[in-house]
């Protein structure tokens, strides 16, 4: 899996979380931990599908675009990472004598493609508002924890 995933699905959670404001590239990639540049490369993808929508110019930035609820991160894999489980396979020629070498290569692909399969269904249970409502359980856990330790 690909950075542009997590990138894609922590700039959707933040911007679900700030309904009424934009976020710039810079203020999202600061939260995010990345090069701008990237954050805009990701946007432009999520933008490219109407996730999100841009105003471009002086107090202008990204906004989303689609209800969290309904946006799955299945949806979001397909986009930014499709087919990234799956190594390349560079041992063996289609040629050669040896029965492993031969054949390694599509056996292997078959079950990289079937384990993706299952991740991208894994993946679809899960709703970029479902990650905002873990993050925030998870905000609350940590403030408990601050509270019992004073």
């Amino acid at each position: 899996m690909n950075s542009e995933f997590t990138i894609a699905v922590h700039s959707l959670a933040l911007l679900a979380n700030l309904p009424d404001r934009m976020a710039t590239s810079d203020m999202i990639a600061h939260n995010v931990c990345t090069h701008p540049a990237r954050v805009r490369k990701v946007m432009a993808m999520l933008r490219k599908q109407g996730y999100v929508g841009a105003k471009e110019g002086i107090g202008g930035g990204f906004f989303l675009n689609c209800d969290p609820s309904q946006v799955t991160l299945g949806e979001i894999y397909l986009l930014t990472s499709l087919g990234s489980v799956k190594p390349g396979w560079c041992s063996g020629d289609v040629e050669q004598d040896c029965m492993i070498a031969c054949n390694i290569a599509s056996v292997m692909d078959s079950i990289f493609s079937a384990a993706e399969r299952q991740m991208i269904e894994y993946f679809n249970q899960w709703t970029i508002q479902d990650v905002l409502a873990e993050v925030n359980k998870e905000q609350q856990r940590k403030l408990v924890v601050v509270i019992k330790l004073h």
